[in-house]
């Protein structure tokens, strides 16, 4: 867009959008409070719920001999999943110079730091001694798939948080000079201190370019490891339904339908919550609703090659896994999750309406709730049927159900993702509010320029 000449325009144009960027941090009612409350006290009981699985051992989850991966191990495979969003659309995307996903970009890197940071708490929580984790770091094998999966999570969240939190440096800076008013004492010392001196200088944005293209470089084969590292720890066996080379690039495709989805969501949410109608328009929406069916068609295609070829030769572990998932104990919920998280999505968004707000945001949540009870599917049907024969164990270890601890460990971790989304969009904005300016026209000198008392 061609710079704005004039410097009144300008000015005035800035304030609207700092002032419509900065209604997440200001705005304070009593939805507000009410809506932490309600995080707050889900996480509290997750977390009281982990405090007995500590103190009484695994037993108290539905977890034995042979299911010994549940809902914990489903629960880390899509929040993993989710986290991918952040490669996909803050650096994929940016480096294709796909304009409009510019100021969807935040939204993912929110949703994968809130995703990928709830990853490793889940493992931690899965542990039946939670005390020796640090011995993954002081004795972990490299042979271990398990120290491969920490090393990249680790890692992910790490440039995660970088990516989240350069480019966000100006506008801690534009907080700082321009909100002094606005915001408790306590925010501006936390802005003043995160804009590191920033002055708005050429220099230090041709840093800020430099430092972002390298991260959004860097996150791309690390976002591929974190989703192909897991995989591997469900492949490396001959588990029928596991025991597959193309699980690597499956779970890579269905995690960018999980994300994706997420990313819909919250940005729907943001634009009723806060009023950002005209920054999350009818157009961002569309264009999600067609990266959505994209990705949603190279999962399908994962999904046919996953199931027909071993479907056609219906070996016998093989067969005996797929008559379970197609007419068995989970054929319900197997068909339930291809009907609504795969093929309904695909249809319906290729008709334009469904790609308005509404209607996409509610698609979206039905595609992230299918997500993951099909990471559920992955994991327990597999479990329930060893090569080896079940014998000489009571019933009850043969099957899996899980117990109420499990759902409230389970949900706390939903609710903290949610908590750590909340609290980003409380202390920082949603969309870059520097990025947008200029895409507007507004020269960065303007940026930088404190407001005349």
């Amino acid at each position: 867009m061609d710079k704005i000449e004039s410097p009144a325009e300008s000015r005035k144009l800035l304030d609207k959008i700092t002032h419509d960027l900065t209604r997440s941090i200001v705005k304070k009612d009593e939805l507000t409070r009410f809506w932490f409350f309600i995080l707050i006290m889900f996480a509290g009981v997750g977390l009281w719920g982990w405090i007995i699985q500590f103190r009484t051992g695994l037993g108290v989850t539905g977890m034995r001999d042979y299911v010994s991966w549940g809902m914990y191990i489903a629960n880390f495979v899509f929040f993993v999943a989710v986290s991918l969003i952040g490669f996909l659309i803050s650096s994929a995307l940016h480096l294709l110079k796909i304009n409009w996903a510019k100021p969807v970009s935040r939204v993912a890197e929110q949703v994968a730091i809130a995703a990928v940071a709830l990853a490793g708490v889940i493992i931690i929580m899965d542990m039946g001694r939670p005390d020796r984790f640090l011995n993954i770091f002081l004795h972990g094998r490299f042979a271990s798939p398990i120290i491969w999966d920490v090393t990249v999570i680790t890692t992910y969240l790490v440039i995660s948080l970088l990516l989240f939190y350069i480019p966000l440096i100006p506008d801690l800076a534009l907080m700082r000079d321009r909100m002094g008013n606005e915001l408790p004492k306590w925010k501006l010392t936390l802005y003043t201190v995160l804009a590191l001196g920033w002055k708005g200088k050429a220099e230090q944005y041709k840093i800020i370019y430099h430092a972002m293209r390298v991260l959004m470089l860097l996150i791309i084969p690390v976002g591929l490891s974190i989703h192909t590292v897991t995989s591997w720890l469900f492949a490396a066996t001959l588990r029928s339904g596991w025991d597959t080379a193309i699980l690597g690039p499956y779970f890579v495709a269905g995690a960018f339908v999980a994300g994706t989805a997420a990313v819909i969501v919250v940005m729907y949410v943001y634009r009723l919550r806060y009023g950002l109608k005209d920054y999350f328009q009818d157009l961002h929406f569309d264009y999600m609703g067609k990266l959505l069916v994209f990705v949603c068609l190279v999962y399908l295609y994962f999904n046919i090659n996953e199931y027909l070829v071993p479907g056609y030769k219906m070996k016998l572990a093989d067969g005996i896994h797929l008559n379970e998932l197609f007419k068995g104990n989970f054929s319900g919920m197997f068909w339930l999750v291809q009907i609504t998280g795969l093929l309904l999505p695909i249809v319906l968004l290729l008709f334009s309406y469904f790609r308005k707000p509404l209607p996409i945001a509610i698609i979206s949540l039905a595609v992230m709730i299918s997500a993951w009870f099909k990471r559920y599917i992955i994991v327990i049907p597999t479990l329930e049927h060893p090569f080896l024969p079940i014998q000489n164990v009571p019933e009850h270890f043969q099957h899996y159900s899980p117990t109420s601890i499990e759902i409230m460990i389970t949900l706390f971790s939903f609710f903290a993702a949610l908590t750590i989304i909340s609290v980003l969009a409380k202390l920082f904005p949603v969309i870059t509010i520097w990025e947008y300016a200029e895409d507007q026209g507004i020269d960065k000198k303007y940026l930088s320029e404190k407001p005349k008392n």
